[in-house]
C-alpha cells in the first residue's frame, strides 16, 4: 500500500475513533474545565479532534470515504453512546459534520487554513447547539462547548501551519 493511502486509512480511522472517545469520555468523565472559567461534557475535546481530523480526512481520502466515514461516525455515535445520550450524540454529529464538510467543500479552492477553520468554526456551533439541547435541554455549557473545541481547532490549524513551514525551510 502506498504512503498517501495508507495515510487516508489511518486519518480516517483516527477520525472514526474520535466518536467513541467522546461518548466514554462524557460517560466516564462527566463535565470538565476548558479554560476562563467555563465547563463542558468532557467529549468537547474529541469532538473538537473530530472536526479537524475530518477536514483531513477529507484531504487524504476524498470526499466519498469521508461521507462513508460520516455515516459511519453516527452509526457508532448511537450504538455506543449511554443510552440517554446516544439520541442526542448521533443527530449532533451527522448534522455538525455533513455542515462541516458543506462549508469546507467550497472554501477548500482558497486553502486548507481558511477552510478548516470556517468549516470548524460552523461544525462546532452545531454540533453544541444540537447536542446540548437534545442530550440536557440546556445550553448552559455552551461557552465551555464552543471554546473546548475552538481550542482544539486552534491546535491542529497551529500544528498544520508549522509544520508546512518546517517543510518549506530547507535544512
Amino acid at each position: 500500500m502506498n504512503v498517501p493511502a495508507r495515510a487516508g486509512i489511518l486519518t480516517l480511522l483516527a477520525y472514526i475513533a474520535t466518536i467513541p472517545a467522546a461518548n466514554l469520555a462524557v460517560t466516564h468523565f462527566g463535565v470538565v474545565p476548558v479554560g476562563l472559567g467555563y465547563t463542558a461534557p468532557a467529549g468537547v475535546y474529541m469532538v473538537g479532534l473530530a472536526l479537524v481530523l475530518r477536514d483531513l480526512a477529507r484531504e487524504a481520502a476524498g470526499r466519498g470515504a469521508v461521507l462513508t466515514a460520516i455515516a459511519i461516525g453516527t452509526l457508532l455515535s448511537y450504538l455506543l453512546a449511554d443510552p440517554n445520550l446516544a439520541t442526542a450524540s448521533a443527530i449532533a454529529f451527522a448534522v455538525a459534520e455533513i455542515m462541516d464538510f458543506a462549508v469546507y467543500e467550497p472554501l477548500r479552492q482558497r486553502g486548507l487554513l481558511l477552510a478548516m477553520l470556517a468549516s470548524n468554526a460552523v461544525g462546532l456551533l452545531a454540533d453544541s447547539l444540537l447536542f446540548l439541547q437534545l442530550a440536557f435541554d440546556s445550553f448552559d455549557f455552551l461557552p465551555g462547548q464552543i471554546l473546548g473545541k475552538t481550542w482544539m481547532t486552534l491546535a491542529a490549524v497551529t500544528t498544520l501551519t508549522l509544520l508546512r513551514r518546517t517543510k518549506r525551510t530547507p535544512a
